[in-house]
């Protein structure tokens, strides 16, 4: 499970839930205050954008990062004049307004109905390095006893970043969101919040602990990690992307296939029909979709659809 995280960070937009979710004992105002202060300077850099075309449609493709810190200047040049030229956004998912919502069907699914506590599923190896990471973040250790692994596993993917000064408010979809709204561009998602959230729910209990335990274990290689991953992102180089997110893809080939591979068809599919419709749109998803072997292009050139890098 080794690459877990690098495919969960640039192939899901629900990580910025777990700042969002109902984290007992966890302040997440606070920890944004006592995160890495804001750059003093802007640095320019250039993420890949594509574009499928027809007499009378072009679907512009650009890969995200769900959550960024700030400083970094993307939204200009090529993409902006993308984003300008079309007429709506397409999202991973649009999350809802209101943050009880998201709670709400968030912990429909990540509450565990069995009564079983999670410390309880954790052998004792695990349990104390599960127990030490929660400390180290500043919240109790029976804090996700109530809550499914997967759960825990994401919502300490997320917390150690938002010390390093990663902010889901400077994620390219937030940044795209609210420029669609200010320019009255309709929004949609490929996916809703409750599918999303399904993929992860719908694991083996074996795979989320696994997952869990690898969380823990890694826990400061998290920020360098998508340090790396967002460097690649922003030279516009998703062939390296690529190679860094699938390090050990063969052995998590299920994790694979339910996060990237089967998204990614039927997503392929979704714009293979809005190409019958004449207009321009703007669709942006994790850049893990966008990368190597497998990826949105790729399914778009079996449906014979030819795909041009034009940033």
């Amino acid at each position: 499970m080794t690459s877990f995280f690098r495919k969960l960070a640039l192939s899901c937009a629900i990580i910025p839930l777990a700042q969002c979710a109902v984290v007992p004992g966890y302040n997440s105002a606070a920890a944004q205050e006592a995160a890495a202060p804001a750059a003093a300077t802007t640095t320019a850099i250039k993420p890949a954008l594509w574009a499928v075309k027809d007499d009378d449609t072009t679907v512009y493709l650009f890969g995200t990062v769900h959550v960024l810190k700030p400083g970094l200047s993307w939204f200009d040049g090529a993409v902006k004049d993308a984003f300008d030229k079309s007429d709506e956004l397409k999202l991973e998912l649009v999350l809802p307004e209101d943050q009880n919502e998201v709670a709400k069907e968030t912990m429909a699914l990540a509450l565990d109905q069995s009564g079983t506590a999670l410390s309880s599923r954790l052998d004792p190896t695990a349990l104390a390095a599960y127990q030490a990471a929660m400390t180290s973040l500043g919240l109790p250790p029976a804090s996700f006893d109530g809550f499914k692994p997967w759960f825990a596993g994401i919502t300490l993917s997320v917390l150690p970043l938002t010390k390093m000064g990663y902010n889901p408010e400077e994620g390219a979809e937030k940044q795209l969101s609210n420029a669609a709204k200010a320019a009255t561009k309709p929004i949609s998602g490929f996916e809703t919040l409750s599918e999303q959230l399904g993929f992860f729910d719908a694991l083996p209990m074996s795979s989320q602990i696994a997952f869990l335990n690898v969380m823990v274990k890694d826990l400061d290689k998290l920020g360098p990690q998508l340090d790396t991953m967002v460097g690649q992102w922003g030279a516009g180089d998703p062939a390296a992307l690529a190679e860094t997110m699938n390090e050990g893809l063969a052995e998590t080939p299920d994790v694979a296939k339910t996060l990237l591979w089967d998204r990614n068809a039927r997503w392929a599919e979704q714009i293979e029909a809005r190409m019958a419709q004449p207009g321009t749109v703007f669709v942006a998803v994790g850049a893990g979709h966008l990368a190597g072997a497998k990826s949105v292009q790729d399914y778009l050139a079996q449906r014979g659809l030819k795909v041009t890098r034009i940033q």
